[in-house]
C-alpha cells in the first residue's frame, strides 16, 4: 500500500509539474534541438521527449482514475466483469502510449500474420528489444482480437501504479531477475495457463531481458558451461537471446492443448534506455512486426523434444530478424497501427 500511495503521489506531482512548466520545457528543448540540428543535422529529439513525457504522465493519470472507477464499481470484489474491464483498460492504456510514440517520432509500422495471433486461448512468446516494445502485446494483439493477456513481467514494473494495481486484478506474475526461489515462481507461472478463456492469452518474453550483443555473448558462454547439450542451438542465434527455458516450458506443460504464437519485430532494436532514444535513431524508423502460430497438436509433449522445438522456432524468428533488420522499408500500411493506437 505504501508503494502504491507513493507511486501515485509522485506521478501526480510529476504531471502537475510538467504541465505547469511545459511551455518552458518545450522552449529549452527547442533551443537545444535547434543548436544540434545546425551543428550536425541531428533530428529534433528533445522536443519529442518532453512531449512524450507529458503524454505518458497524462496516460498514467487517466489509467489511475479509471482503475479507481473500476474498483468502486466492483466494490472491491474480484469478478469476471472487473477482470474484463482491466483488460480493456490496459489495451487502451498501451495503445495511448504507443500511439504517442508513433506520432511524435514518425514511426511507420507493418504487421504480418496478425490474424494468426488470435483467437484465444493462446500462449504468446515475444522477443524483447527495447523500452518501447512492452506496449506491443496489448496495443496490437489485445485490441485486434479482444484478448485479455496474462503477463509474466519483472517486479521493477511495480513502480508504475497502473501496472502495480491493475496487474493484481488480473492474473499476472511479477518475477525477480535473480530469484532465490525459482520453483515457487514457476509454480505461479503454471497457474497463469489454467482456465484460459477463448478471449484470453498468456504473454511471456522468453529472453527475460532486452537483447544486446554483450548479453548474447554472456548467455551463450553460460549455456556452453552449464547446458552443453543445447549449446550448439544457442550458438546459432545472432539477433535474439537464447530463450530461458523455465517459464516457457512451465507454460507449455500447464497449457497443453493451447496454440502457441511467436512474435518477432525489427525497428526497436538498440533503444534500451532514454539516452539511446536521445541519439535520434528512433525518429522516422520503420517497424515491422511478424506473428507465427503453431497449433497445439504440432507441439511435442516430451521435454527434450520441446526444448529442441522451442529453439527451432526461436531460430526462425532470429533468421527473420536478420533478414529484415537492416534497411527495412515499409511499402504499405495496409495493416498499420493507425486504428490500433488511436
Amino acid at each position: 500500500m505504501l508503494r502504491r500511495v507513493r507511486g501515485i503521489a509522485l506521478e501526480m506531482l510529476a504531471f502537475a509539474g510538467v504541465t505547469i512548466t511545459l511551455p518552458l520545457l518545450l522552449l529549452v528543448a527547442g533551443v537545444v534541438d535547434l543548436a544540434l540540428w545546425v551543428r550536425r543535422r541531428k533530428p529534433w529529439v528533445g522536443v519529442r521527449l518532453v512531449a512524450m513525457l507529458w503524454w505518458f504522465l497524462l496516460g498514467e493519470m487517466r489509467g489511475i482514475a479509471t482503475i479507481f472507477a473500476i474498483g468502486i464499481a466492483a466494490r472491491g470484489r474480484d469478478s469476471t466483469t472487473r477482470r474484463a474491464r482491466i483488460y480493456r483498460l490496459r489495451q487502451r492504456w498501451a495503445a495511448m502510449h504507443l500511439g504517442g510514440v508513433r506520432r511524435l517520432f514518425g514511426l511507420r509500422f507493418e504487421l504480418e500474420g496478425l490474424d494468426d495471433a488470435g483467437p484465444g486461448p493462446v500462449l504468446i512468446f515475444m522477443r524483447h528489444a527495447s523500452i518501447v516494445d512492452n506496449m506491443l502485446p496489448d496495443a496490437i494483439v489485445g485490441r485486434a482480437h479482444g484478448l485479455g493477456l496474462r503477463f509474466i513481467i519483472k517486479r521493477e514494473l511495480q513502480l508504475l501504479p497502473t501496472i502495480d494495481i491493475g496487474g493484481r486484478w488480473v492474473p499476472t506474475v511479477f518475477v525477480r531477475r535473480a530469484s532465490s526461489d525459482p520453483e515457487a515462481e514457476l509454480a505461479e507461472v503454471r497457474k497463469l495457463a489454467i482456465d484460459l478463456g477463448s478471449d484470453e492469452g498468456v504473454l511471456v518474453y522468453p529472453e527475460g531481458t532486452r537483447h544486446t550483443a554483450a548479453k548474447l555473448a554472456r548467455a551463450q558462454a553460460t549455456i556452453a558451461e552449464r547446458q552443453p547439450e543445447i549449446a550448439p542451438l544457442a550458438a546459432r542465434l545472432h539477433h535474439v537471446l537464447p530463450p530461458r527455458l523455465g517459464g516457457p516450458l512451465a507454460l507449455l506443460e500447464s497449457a497443453r492443448g493451447v496454440d502457441v504464437v511467436f512474435c518477432g519485430h525489427v525497428g526497436f532494436d538498440g533503444f534500451e534506455r532514454v539516452r539511446d532514444i536521445w541519439a535520434g535513431g528512433l525518429v522516422g524508423s520503420a517497424v515491422r512486426v511478424r506473428f507465427w502460430r503453431h497449433p497445439a497438436a504440432t507441439i511435442p509433449t516430451d521435454r527434450d523434444a520441446r526444448i529442441t522445438w522451442l529453439y527451432e522456432q526461436w531460430q526462425i524468428l532470429d533468421d527473420w530478424i536478420g533478414t529484415h533488420r537492416e534497411g527495412t522499408v515499409v511499402a504499405s500500411d495496409a495493416q498499420s497501427l493507425t486504428g490500433a493506437t488511436a
